[in-house]
């Protein structure tokens, strides 16, 4: 069985030196808020192009801590709405809603299955504070017009680079594109961690003290609570291994270009869509979507061929239950993209022969 992703066998890519640093941080004795996470912080601010880092517990924390930090900052207040891509991860808009304030999902254009530019204006309301721009599956969703829109109405731009570390644009890269970028570290990210982990970037000195204190109980200093803080911290294992990982981040991402150019050449069938070429640094193919409107009946067949697959999302945000609120929207892109979407297996872990597998399977499928 071709499985869609080994965590084991992408951690054995670099297991020695990975090893090596955890028991570096296990001899050391200092496993929260140290030498680890301090050097972490600062090689990915530099990677990124940002002055700050500040790593947290996760990527949901990221976002939240981030809203939660411009609202104490009077730049926001409860109530205010969020520009959000319709189509997202559920996290996206739980870290919105989490602080009071309004998410207001956006179709995606079919072609890239990004937030679509041309629809945000139309959104925006005397109460739009933000928009929430999402990288989705690792390909970059900034535009110009998005840049152009926040500006004519004085919108932050928050990213969501939780699906495309290393990406880049015209302007720089992912997560360094807007005022603040939130990131997530899970192991199945393309720069992921043995755990949870996550960090915000930005260049503004006010939001990375803030988001610093609020992630240790809203404290800068020992047992002295300036905010009704949280406990989001990346602990020290987490911040060595990802500095590890970090250093092959790059390789790693033109290894799943690679990849993807292949599936791009050799996928041959009438009944599978696949994704929109961009210039090749705009997308690290976190994952690589295709589409069918036999979507079931393709992971099926592809499954009995041995090759394991996986729908990134089935549900799409306003159909679940906890916003049953929106059940009533019709956002009819966004429900075609999540009932025909399907995740091929990609990742510095497979073989030549393993990717070249999924091409000759995909090109026998038929209805």
């Amino acid at each position: 069985m071709m499985e869609f992703l080994s965590l084991e066998k992408r951690t054995r890519l670099h297991a020695e030196e990975i090893s090596q640093a955890v028991q570096q941080v296990v001899d050391s004795g200092w496993y929260l808020l140290g030498p680890r996470l301090t050097a972490f912080e600062k090689e990915y601010a530099d990677y990124i192009g940002t002055d700050y880092c500040i790593g947290v517990g996760n990527g949901l924390d990221a976002i939240t801590l981030i809203y939660r930090a411009y609202i104490e900052m009077g730049r926001m207040k409860p109530g205010d709405e969020v520009i959000v891509p319709a189509n997202t991860y559920i996290a996206s808009i739980l870290a919105i809603s989490e602080n009071g304030l309004v998410p207001v999902p956006v179709e995606p254009d079919i072609r890239t299955l990004q937030m679509n530019p041309s629809l945000i204006e139309q959104h925006i309301s005397p109460r739009t504070r933000s928009i929430l721009m999402v990288h989705l599956y690792g390909r970059c969703a900034w535009d110009e017009k998005v840049d152009d829109i926040c500006s004519k109405y004085g919108l932050l731009l928050v990213e969501d680079n939780a699906q495309a570390h290393g990406c880049r644009c015209g302007k720089g890269k992912t997560g360094a594109l807007g005022n603040a970028a939130a990131h997530s570290f899970y192991p199945t990210k393309n720069l992921g961690a043995l755990g949870d982990a996550g960090a915000v970037t930005t260049d503004d000195s006010e939001l990375a003290e803030l988001v610093k204190s609020m992630r240790n109980y809203g404290s800068a200093r020992k047992y002295v609570f300036d905010y009704k803080g949280r406990n989001s911290r990346m602990d020290e294992i987490q911040a060595a291994v990802l500095s590890v990982r970090l250093k092959y981040l790059d390789q790693e991402n033109l290894l799943r270009r690679e990849i993807a150019h292949f599936y791009g050449k050799h996928i041959s069938n009438n009944l599978v869509s696949l994704p929109a070429l961009t210039p090749p640094e705009s997308n690290v193919w976190h994952i690589f979507p295709i589409m069918c409107e036999e979507r079931d009946k393709l992971q099926q067949f592809l499954l009995e061929k041995g090759i394991e697959t996986q729908i990134h999302y089935p549900i799409p945000p306003h159909k679940q239950r906890c916003y049953s609120e929106w059940a009533n929207l019709q956002l009819p892109v966004t429900e075609k993209i999540h009932n025909t979407i399907l995740s091929l297996p990609i990742g510095p872990e497979l073989s030549v022969q393993q990717v070249a597998s999924v091409t000759e399977a995909i090109s026998l499928f038929k209805i």
